[in-house]
């Protein structure tokens, strides 16, 4: 046999793939099956293009005293987590497929085997994922990525377990990358510093498939106003295919990317007028109850108390002596926001089972991943069944005998799975409720829980340990027995949420269940000559609801920064023109070590209730990392005059600047 290929021309770009003529990554994306909010463009390398519009934008434009523009670009990052992708996988005589991954996404996966494994006779039966502790996942341990190769090899070897794993090479080409951005912005404000209308087109490299790059796309485009309240506003969200690999999720899911220009935008525009970068932020700063970009409410939120106390802990308008002479400093500010992206039906599960000595075992699916899941979960057990947090166990997933869970992505988890562990100690204190009062015939209404002991209002001396009965139930004066082991369960989905709305609008619907906000500002030194910089201070207050753990909250914010800094002062993935990754490793892919940690990191926690989350919590784990590149973009302005509008903001790119802008000046003289 002879085989003939025809070499075609590769798309690495973004803007080349949009070019009238370019060659098509799928030509048959015309016949595709997708979801019923993503909107493909057949003929075209266009995977998805979410479009949202409020108002009039060119009608907000004609209003404003002053418009502002700006191009920015985002290059490819690495999660780099230091556990690789790998995967057992062993089918035994049974006709049992078991698979242990590391994963975020233990149900999702599970479902996706079934489902490519189906041809061969598996159902969702005969699959097993269980998934131990999680070495960072970031998003690129979500969905399926490697795992379904030790999947499918084992299904043909019965008996032979099949380990795949991943090396540090593998890992940087085979798995997820976050997407590569170009955004162009147009914002419109009039003189008293009020925001007039927004123009935002954002066009992503979403590599050469896009189940999860599409997600990252349409989350944007639903909220690339950041947390502002703009009348009139045109965004065009584009997911474009090209031959580079695919791009998904990285935390943040595209929110650091398009916050990046727009922050800046935002610094440009307040200086255009005249006015304070944090008084114009103050200004414009969404409240409660104002109208989203789609249609929806704004649900209730501390970003105005956010916004001051960042200020007055960075000392806001006060100068800073640089250490030297040669060096300079610069503040920079930066608002940011974040909402769950996950389709409506999401949804969370909880079992809880009493044991015999009156601990607990709490069975979710939710993964620990390094934010603190399983003491949080704990907590809220605790918190309703009056058993201290040491003596419950929160069970890692197994999805033959844990409940189902979506997966953990979208910081939503304490949000929405903590709503259904709530839901399920409820459920087991209601059922020790009902039993107490048909053993002792005394109203239920009675009975409370204090110090894992039932207790009763109308009798201060009764006191009767759960362990003494939550298994082997309450003994009669009869001599039977009421009650057995006590078994909670709940499920929390968030029914309000519909991702049904206009295509060439977005109104209508209510696709984002809520926002998570927050500030954050900078102080930056700057070597003057060699481009050099250090983050001397950064501040960052995150309205988190209610932090039902503080220090885990805090300890989020601290990692948070230091992985977002990084990406604006040292990650980039950099490929040549056959599209070949160069750097695929860490000795040429930078991650920070501890001498680049920010001199000092002050967490700040702000609490305006979420009212349906549990106690009145909201997730926060990828927030934190979000302004990042505009507050070093915006206080390497503040300290040299300077504007970098791509990323990694480079010590060659400062030094390029100062040249630059020293030429401009020599000339003008």
């Amino acid at each position: 046999m002879r085989v003939e290929y025809e070499p075609l021309t590769a798309i690495f770009d973004q803007m080349q793939a949009l070019d009238e003529g370019a060659g098509l990554v799928h030509p048959e994306l015309g016949s595709y099956a997708h979801v019923p909010w993503f909107f493909p463009r057949a003929g075209t390398n266009i995977a998805h293009w979410r479009k949202t519009r409020q108002g009039v934008v060119d009608k907000g434009f004609a209003e404003a005293d002053v418009v502002v523009e700006g191009t920015f670009t985002v290059p490819r990052y690495a999660h780099c987590a230091i556990e690789p992708h790998g995967a057992v996988a062993y089918f035994d005589h049974s006709g049992r497929l078991t698979v242990w991954t590391a994963s975020q996404s233990p149900h999702t996966q599970r479902n996706l085997f079934a489902e490519a494994l189906a041809p061969l006779g598996f159902s969702h039966k005969d699959v097993r994922v269980i998934t131990p502790y999680v070495g960072g996942g970031f998003g690129g341990k979500a969905g399926v990525t490697m795992e379904i190769l030790a999947a499918a090899l084992a299904a043909r070897l019965k008996g032979r377990p099949v380990k795949v794993c991943w090396s540090r090479e593998q890992e940087f080409y085979n798995t997820y990358q976050r997407l590569g951005l170009r955004a162009d912005l147009r914002l419109g404000v009039t003189r008293d510093g009020t925001i007039t209308a927004l123009a935002h087109r954002l066009v992503w490299d979403a590599g050469a498939y896009v189940e999860y790059g599409a997600n990252v796309v349409n989350a944007v485009g639903l909220s690339a106003t950041g947390p502002y309240r703009i009348p009139h506003v045109s965004i065009d969200s584009i997911c474009v295919y090209t031959n580079l690999p695919p791009g998904g999720p990285y935390r943040g899911f595209g929110y650091s990317e398009f916050l990046f220009g727009l922050e800046s935008v935002v610094d440009k525009a307040a200086r255009a007028v005249s006015m304070d970068p944090v008084a114009f932020r103050r200004l414009n700063a969404i409240r409660e109850g104002d109208t989203l970009a789609y249609g929806a409410a704004m649900n209730p939120n501390g970003l105005r108390e956010a916004i001051d106390r960042v200020a007055e802990e960075i000392r806001w308008g006060e100068a800073v002596e640089p250490s030297s002479p040669e060096k300079a400093v610069g503040k920079g500010f930066s608002l940011f926001w974040k909402a769950p992206a996950m389709p409506p039906n999401a949804s969370s599960t909880a079992f809880l089972k009493f044991n015999e000595d009156g601990s607990i075992n709490v069975l979710i699916s939710a993964m620990e991943i390094g934010q603190g899941l399983l003491t949080v979960m704990a907590q809220i057990v605790a918190e309703i069944l009056t058993v201290p947090p040491h003596k419950i166990r929160v069970e890692t997933p197994d999805t033959d005998r844990n409940p189902y869970e979506w997966q953990t992505v979208a910081s939503h988890i304490t949000w929405s799975t903590g709503n259904a562990v709530k839901r399920a100690a409820i459920d087991a204190r209601e059922q020790i409720m009902d039993l107490a009062e048909r053993a002792f015939a005394i109203p239920r209404d009675c009975f409370y829980l204090e110090d894992e002991s039932l207790r009763c209002r109308t009798r201060p001396e009764f006191r009767l340990p759960l362990r003494d009965f939550v298994i082997a139930g309450i003994q009669t004066h009869d001599g039977t027995y009421r009650g057995g082991p006590v078994m909670g369960r709940g499920m929390f989905m968030p029914e309000f949420a519909s991702s049904q709305s206009d295509p060439e609008t977005s109104q209508g619907g209510h696709p984002n269940v809520h926002y998570t906000v927050g500030a954050a500002a900078l102080t930056l030194e700057v070597d003057r000559q060699t481009g050099q910089m250090r983050v001397r201070k950064v501040v960052e207050a995150l309205d988190a609801g209610k932090a039902i753990n503080p220090g885990m909250v805090k300890a989020q914010i601290v990692g948070g920064l230091v992985q977002g800094i990084a990406t604006v002062l040292y990650e980039d993935m950099r490929y040549d023109e056959r599209g070949r990754l160069l750097n695929p490793n860490f000795t040429d892919y930078k991650i920070p070590t501890a001498m680049d940690i920010p001199d000092e990191i002050v967490p700040i926690i702000v609490e305006t209730p979420q009212p349906d989350g549990p106690f009145g919590a909201r997730g926060i784990g990828e927030h934190p990392m979000l302004p990042a590149a505009p507050m070093v973009a915006n206080a390497l302005e503040d300290a040299l005059g300077i504007r970098i509008t791509s990323m990694p903001i480079t010590a060659e790119k400062v030094v390029s600047a100062i040249i630059e802008k020293e030429g401009r000046r020599g000339a003008t003289a």
